[in-house]
Parts: C-alpha cells; sequence; structure tokens
C-alpha cells in the first residue's frame, strides 16, 4: 500500500515538474563540474605552454630536416635513404600525414598517461580530482577530451613544418574538410583514449619503460613512413598491422590530406577509428575505476 501511494504521488504533475527539475539541476552541476575541470587543465596547460610546443615540435622537425632536407642535398642521397627512393619526389608527401598522426598520439598519450603516473604515485593527487561533484567515469572522459585538444594543436603545429622544412614541398588537396575534420578529431579521442588505458595499465614507476616497448614499436608499424598499400608484398605485416590504430590514423589523414597517395577506403577508415575509440575508451575507464576506486 505504501508503495502505491508513493507511486500515486510521483505521478502527480507537481511531482514529476519537481523531478525533472531535480535531474536538471545535477546534469547543470555535472556540466558545470566537467567545464571547471577543463578550464583547470587548460590553465597548467597555458602555464607550460614552451614546454608542449618543443615537445610537439622537436621529434617531426629533426625528421624532416634529417631526411627530407639534408639527406635529398648529398650526393647519392636517395640510396641512403630507401624509402625516400621508392617514393621519390613524393616523399614529403607521404609522410606529411604520417608525422602529424604521430604528434597526435604522442600528445594524446603524453597528455593522460604521464600525468596520470604522478597523480596515482605516492601523493595520489588523483583523489583531489575525483572529489569533485561529477560522477569518476566523466573524470576520466575529461581527461581524453582534454588531450584531444592538445592533439589537435599539435597536428596544427606540425602541418607548418611537414610542408615548409622537405626541400620538395608536399602536395596536399583537402577535398573534404568536414572529412578532415572528423578524421583529427576520431584521431585526437583516439590517441587520448590510447593514453587512459595505458596511464591506468601500468605503475607508475613503469610508464618510461611503456613508451619504449608499446609506443615506439606501434609508430614504427603505424604506416607512418609509407602507406598500408605499399605493403602488398608483406602480406602477413600487411593484416597483422591492421590491429594498430595508428595506422587508420596515418591513412585517414593520407585520404583527406594527400587523396593522390594510395590509401585506405574512407568507410573502413572512420569505422575503424570508432571501434578504437569505444575499445580503448571502455578499457580506459574500467582501469581508471579499478585504479581510483580499487
Amino acid at each position: 500500500m505504501t508503495q502505491l501511494a508513493e507511486a500515486e504521488n510521483t505521478s502527480t504533475p507537481l511531482n514529476r515538474q519537481t523531478i525533472r527539475a531535480a535531474q536538471s539541476s545535477k546534469l547543470t552541476q555535472y556540466g558545470r563540474a566537467f567545464v571547471g575541470l577543463f578550464r583547470r587543465d587548460l590553465h597548467v596547460l597555458r602555464r607550460e605552454l614552451f614546454p608542449f610546443i618543443i615537445r610537439v615540435c622537436m621529434n617531426p622537425l629533426l625528421f624532416l630536416f634529417v631526411f627530407t632536407y639534408v639527406i635529398p642535398h648529398m650526393n647519392a642521397g636517395a640510396a641512403m635513404n630507401p624509402t625516400a627512393s621508392m617514393a621519390g619526389n613524393a616523399f614529403s608527401t607521404v609522410l606529411l600525414p604520417g608525422l602529424m598522426a604521430v604528434a597526435i598520439m604522442f600528445s594524446g598519450i603524453a597528455a593522460v598517461a604521464l600525468p596520470l603516473a604522478q597523480e596515482f604515485g605516492i601523493t595520489r593527487e588523483i583523489d583531489d580530482r575525483v572529489m569533485c561533484p561529477l560522477p569518476v567515469p566523466f573524470v576520466a572522459i575529461e581527461k581524453i577530451c582534454f588531450s584531444a585538444v592538445q592533439s589537435v594543436i599539435a597536428a596544427c603545429i606540425v602541418y607548418p613544418l611537414a610542408y615548409y622544412v622537405p626541400a620538395t614541398h608536399p602536395t596536399t588537396h583537402v577535398s573534404s574538410w568536414p572529412f578532415l575534420i572528423l578524421i583529427v578529431a576520431l584521431a585526437s579521442l583516439t590517441a587520448g583514449a590510447l593514453g587512459l588505458t595505458i596511464g591506468t595499465s601500468v605503475k607508475p614507476q613503469q610508464i618510461g619503460l611503456i613508451f619504449g616497448v608499446v609506443v615506439i614499436p606501434i609508430t614504427f608499424l603505424g604506416c607512418v613512413y609509407y602507406p598500408w598499400a605499399a605493403l602488398t608484398h608483406i602480406r602477413w605485416l600487411q593484416v597483422g598491422v591492421l590491429i594498430n590504430p595508428i595506422v587508420y590514423m596515418s591513412e585517414g589523414l593520407r585520404a583527406s590530406l594527400t587523396p593522390t597517395l594510395p590509401h585506405m577506403n574512407p568507410y573502413i577508415i572512420v569505422g575503424m577509428l570508432l571501434v578504437s575509440l569505444c575499445f580503448l575508451t571502455t578499457l580506459g575507464i574500467r582501469g581508471f575505476l579499478r585504479r581510483v576506486i580499487g
């Protein structure tokens, strides 16, 4: 009888309006807490902007300078760089989307995994973050979203480097800006989810080892320095690298920025980036809950 009475009370228009108002208030509170965390991270990034730019620029700048400027000016330079010899004058065009994908991936991982190693350390700084009025999974999602912003900035920084540093400028043509924006957004979010998965799966003192054992291999096997179609004669490797999400980042940027080069089907690229994003986000949030609550 008591339950029936409560049901009748909640079914009145006044009570339904009260419940909706309470739910709306809670969503507003969550939204403000999410924005507050985002603004806090943005403030920290603004204070560390110069180290961030150095971290993003150094690796692609040196790679471009040596392989697309110094070596082409040497006698028999092409023989010293077999990949460039294969691609000819289009080597810089092959590299541009690949280096943007590397910048997106490194920034996404560094923006999440490295801070988590400190926050999960002895000081347990993560406890301060999860005390905000926001469900714990959304604290992890905020980290992914903020790392995506850093990845987009990194891609925007690397593009002019990859265009102007090579002795032969790459040939780019954007036929669909919405597709390019979609690829950059999905790649950035996937990189952040990968960083969350790594940061919550290993001990803080082992995070440096992970960069050498996991991040570097998936970069070299991520079709960064060559199109995926060029692996036709190594069929087992061409199939094996399909589990690597960086392959779809590189191929997606190749399809949107340098469509004259061979690349995967755009629908397959978008679909696999979505699958990678959902899979890595689920793994990352589970690991985050285990490390925070457990």
